[in-house]
């Protein structure tokens, strides 16, 4: 498997020039297929079997591959729809107290803010923490985090392309005491990452974005020293030693995260999604995103306002006029990319574009 095999078995990329994975990653036909089979073991020949035999092997399946991919134990993950379902579970899972502080960053998607906007207005004090250019200001950091009971914040910025100090921003959070949750949705996919390096408490992230797996294929990766930390009260047959059993006793992983039954298709995709990557190589995935996202870079010249140097393959770029309108023009002229609330336009470069979609954007600009 190549860049080049990837993109012959992606039937977006024969219909436009796709440059949104960012948003939302285009599936390979293998990937498609996959979900398809599993969808129809599941109605067609599970009925002699058993429907939750079936699905529970494919589940365990999926925390395996996905595990293996993260640097992690399959104990250590929780299947979820999103990355968002993932980090609204962790964020109602907290025995919160009025005056308790939460500190999140500027840079997070709507995923990362709503679920503590909420808590906001059961009295918990929501700190929002500026990034500038997006950079994690460490000594505003350290400073804002001093007293908080958890911390957000994304590995990779939607909105400016740069990759946060995560590993740094977490021993920070936890010398003050602080548990955090990392949303890792624009990393995996794109370069490799392994999750204990990191030492954040939980991390969610989705396949339907670099990974290019389905819609519906969520995972939550969750420290185990930190289990104890998090008492779900989205509970379900699935989070529970016992289920029929009298009172609740948790499952001692992060499966205490599931809830009840789920679509199981979307995670044969998730595991083919990964496979393919894998048989690639994620370091060469990620310089050929590199080479790319340079080019776009230098193509764009001033307009670009994500860094010079590479840090993701997602660039930023500024346009005269109204972004909204450019990217409707662009769409018709068969690029896809999107405005981001920065008022700025955001291109998406993956392994599977080339230099010919690169160029094509170029020329609209």
């Amino acid at each position: 498997m190549d860049p080049e095999a990837l993109r012959a078995d992606i039937p977006a990329c024969d219909d436009c020039v796709y440059l949104n994975t960012g948003a939302s990653g285009p599936s390979p036909e293998r990937v498609i297929e996959a979900i398809d089979a599993a969808q129809r073991r599941q109605e067609f020949e599970a009925c002699s079997v058993g429907h939750y035999e079936a699905d529970a092997e494919l589940r365990e399946a999926a925390r395996e591959t996905v595990a293996a991919h993260l640097g992690c134990r399959p104990a250590d993950i929780a299947l979820v729809a999103s990355t968002g379902d993932g980090i609204s579970r962790v964020a109602n899972a907290v025995d919160w107290q009025a005056g308790d502080r939460v500190v999140r960053t500027d840079l997070e998607h709507p995923s990362g803010v709503l679920p503590w906007r909420r808590l906001a207005d059961q009295g918990v004090e929501v700190v929002t923490l500026p990034c500038p250019d997006g950079r994690l200001p460490m000594d505003a950091y350290k400073e804002a985090v001093a007293d908080a009971e958890l911390v957000c914040l994304s590995s990779e910025s939607w909105l400016h392309g740069t990759r946060l100090r995560v590993s740094e921003a977490v021993d920070i959070a936890h010398d003050a005491g602080a548990l955090v949750v990392v949303d890792a949705v624009q990393s995996v996919g794109q370069h490799p990452v392994d999750v204990r390096e990191w030492g954040a408490d939980a991390v969610c992230a989705s396949g339907h974005k670099w990974l290019l797996g389905p819609w519906g294929a969520g995972y939550l990766y969750v420290r185990p020293e930190s289990l104890s930390s998090f008492e779900p009260r989205h509970v379900g047959y699935r989070s529970a030693v016992e289920p029929t059993g009298e009172g609740l006793e948790f499952h001692p992983d992060a499966r205490r995260f599931e809830v009840s039954t789920a679509a199981v298709a979307p995670y044969a995709g998730l595991i083919e999604a990964i496979e393919t990557l894998e048989a690639i190589g994620m370091g060469r995935i990620e310089a050929r995103i590199e080479r790319l996202t340079d080019r776009l870079k230098a193509g764009l010249g001033e307009r670009c306002v994500s860094p010079a140097d590479y840090e993701s393959g997602l660039v930023a770029f500024e346009i005269e006029g109204d972004t909204e309108a450019f990217v409707e023009d662009a769409k018709d002229a068969g690029v896809v990319v999107r405005p981001v609330p920065s008022g700025a336009v955001r291109a998406s470069v993956h392994a599977f574009n080339t230099a010919e979609d690169v160029d094509a954007l170029v020329a609209l600009c």
